[in-house]
Parts: structure tokens; sequence; C-alpha cells
């Protein structure tokens, strides 16, 4: 089953992941709370389907989310399973409450030991710089030469950045030796933005693309008026185009979220998928989604229909 085999994330670090991860920003409470029992069950429910990859961040949730998954797998023995965290944000001086950037190389160093001591763990497999957008030299200069100090230490097997824009992941990967990157949102059912540029430039350099996000915050798995798309309320031309999908996929019978899942691995640069869930009802729906058959009707038709770039490769 694709949601339950290994694949190797980069050859000269030696580290496999599932092709499905879950993305464990939910159990820092995103959008709506969630249990300590629901981010326990969560957790659970991913490993009992095969999951290898676990995605989280110091920003979700400030801390939580870290937290909640070191729990979850204080139990389960560390060669089974690959995590991933993210540097770039710590908590504010006097107000831990909130985040605030710091890209600078000691503050990389001090986040990352903040994250291990909330992950209860001595080393994580994959450490992304997280949205240095408004902080690209800065993170160039500091944060990873940071993680790349980090790397030869052996605190953390692979090194990449995690950005919600395909532009500036393509420069870094141009810039700096990074094993892989956590694209989110820029290579969907509803946009391929980075066809033309970050992913050939992966590709050529064998740097692995781990893409979140694949449904586009919600919009690509139930398409309504109040969705989110890209963490905001839908434009109406958006809901257009993701009602569009549905209906195409509807005619062969496919749900709309096993389009989604389908369709983001159909490129060769792409390892793997971090998809996010709150329960663990969300969790296996997620991995039989993956298990479903796709017929290539479905991407003529969605090409036909403007909807997918003519170029773009599919399954």
């Amino acid at each position: 089953m694709n949601r339950v085999s290994d694949r190797t994330l980069l050859g000269r670090t030696g580290l496999t992941i599932g092709t499905l991860g879950l993305g464990c920003a939910p159990l820092g409470n995103l959008y709506e709370p969630v249990s300590e029992a629901d981010a326990a069950g969560t957790v659970r429910a991913a490993l009992d389907g095969g999951t290898r990859l676990f995605d989280t961040a110091p920003r979700y949730g400030n801390g939580v989310s870290e937290r909640r998954l070191g729990h979850a797998l204080a139990e389960v023995p560390r060669s089974r399973v690959a995590v991933a965290t993210k540097v770039g944000y710590r908590s504010a001086a006097g107000d831990p409450s909130r985040m605030e950037p710091d890209f600078s190389y000691d503050g990389t160093m001090r986040s990352l030991e903040e994250s291990l001591t909330r992950l209860g763990l001595d080393r994580v497999d994959i450490a992304h710089v997280h949205d240095p957008d408004d902080h690209e030299q800065e993170a160039l200069a500091g944060a990873f030469r940071a993680l790349a100090d980090l790397r030869e230490q052996g605190v953390v097997a692979a090194i990449g950045a995690g950005m919600n824009q395909s532009e500036m992941l393509e420069r870094i990967v141009a810039r700096v030796d990074v094993d892989c990157v956590l694209l989110a949102g820029r290579y969907t059912l509803l946009d391929q933005g980075a066809l033309s540029g970050l992913l050939p430039s992966c590709e050529a350099r064998g740097v692995a693309v781990i893409l979140g996000g694949v449904y586009n915050s919600g919009l690509l798995a139930d398409p309504r008026p109040d969705a989110r798309y890209d963490y905001r309320t839908v434009s109406p031309d958006r809901l257009a185009a993701a009602l569009a999908v549905q209906e195409i996929c509807a005619r062969h019978g496919v749900p709309m979220k096993a389009a989604a899942l389908r369709f983001a691995l159909g490129h060769p640069a792409v390892a793997a998928l971090v998809v996010g869930a709150r329960t663990a009802a969300e969790v296996r729906e997620n991995q039989a989604m993956l298990d479903v058959a796709v017929p290539a009707e479905v991407w003529s038709e969605l090409r036909a229909a403007g909807l997918l770039e003519a170029a773009v490769p599919t399954p």
C-alpha cells in the first residue's frame, strides 16, 4: 500500500519516510481546540496505519504540538518514526504566549534545543527553516548555517526549508546544501505554481520534495462558501474551481480527496505528503483515500477544463 511504503528521502542520509506523513499543526489547536486524548489518538491511528513521518513545529500552538507529539511517541521505537520540526520562531521574551522570528545562528541552536526538550528526543530526523519569507538573508547567514552544523554533528539527519511559496524555496535550493524542502499549497489540484521552477530544480539536484497543504487548507476536502483556502476564507473564483474539480471527480466515482492525494504524488520530485488531522477518524480517512484508484480520464478531463496545466505529470 502506498501509505505504508518507505521511500528514501535522500540517498546520502539513508533516511526513509512513508508516503503519507502526519501534519501535526492541528495538534497545536489550529483553528479549533483539540483535546489531549484526541491528539494522542490521532498519532496512534497514524502509527497503526503505517505512517512513519510526523511533522511539527514550535509555531504550532507555541510548542503544544511538539509536546503532544513527543508524549504520544514516547514508547514508540525511535527507528520506527521520522520526526521533523522547524526553526525560525521562538517564544517572545517576557511573553511566552507570543512567537517572534529569530533566524540567527544562536537563535536556531536554542530553538532546536527547546524543540528537543518538548519532544523528549535527543535528535530529530528533519529540521526545516520555517517561513523565512521576510528574513531571507538572515536565514541564509544564520539558520541554514546552524542547521548544517547540526547535521554534521548528527543532531539532525536532513535539513531543509518549509514555506507556502515556491519562489524563495527555489532560491534556497540553488544556494544551500539542503536535503529536502516542505512546500505547502503550491502544488495541488488548484495550484501548480511550483511546476516550472521549484520542482524541476529539486529533481535536478536530488533534493526531495515533501508536499503539505494538498487540500489547500480544506477547500479540496470540502468545497463550500465558508471553506478555507490558504488559511483564509475562500474567494468565489477559487470556490468555483474547486467545485468544478469535485464535479469531474464525482462523474467517475472518485472522492476529491483521493484525487488530491494521488495528483500530488504524481510528480517525480515528490517523495512524500504531509496531511494534517485532528482526530483518529480523519487519519484513517486520509490513509484510505490514498488507496483509491483514480482513472486516467479524471486527469484528462481536468486538463480539458483548464484546471491542470498541459505539462503537469499525473499518476
